[in-house]
């Protein structure tokens, strides 16, 4: 399952991931309705999901400061909220990478998307590493 910020409500995003995705894509909204989901709530409602991918712009709140185990993966993409449009095709290429091609190489990890490359550290191992795009 991949699940979207609530930031990238309204732009269609999920419709374009769902063209590739063969799992379901959600809001972090759909998973618990009616309420106020702040930040730091996220980890929680994402360890109740089946080995979610979480999707988010909001980098300085999730990278380097996200409690991560291996229930789930966030992926944080440094991108301008008028550039959001992009994330279907950046997050296709992502997945596709060897690195995070299966749910299994995903879990557990926090991933940091950027022009020049993409970052990431595992719950085991905060060291970040570095992948040239």
């Amino acid at each position: 399952m991949i699940v979207l910020d609530e930031q990238l409500l309204g732009r269609n995003l999920e419709t374009e991931i769902a063209r590739w995705y063969r799992g379901k894509v959600r809001f972090i909204v759909d998973l618990r309705p009616n309420t106020v989901i702040k930040d730091e709530a996220i980890p929680g409602i994402l360890r109740q999901q089946n080995q979610p991918t979480f999707v988010t712009i909001n980098e300085q709140d999730f990278w380097g400061k996200v409690e991560i185990d291996n229930r789930f993966c966030v992926v944080c993409f440094t991108l301008s909220d008028a550039k959001v449009r992009v994330i279907p095709e950046a997050l296709r290429a992502l997945m596709g990478h060897t690195e995070f091609k299966t749910k299994a190489n995903r879990i557990g990890k926090v991933i940091r998307v950027t022009a020049d490359g993409i970052s990431f550290y595992t719950v085991k191992d905060r060291q970040i590493r570095t992948l040239k795009v």
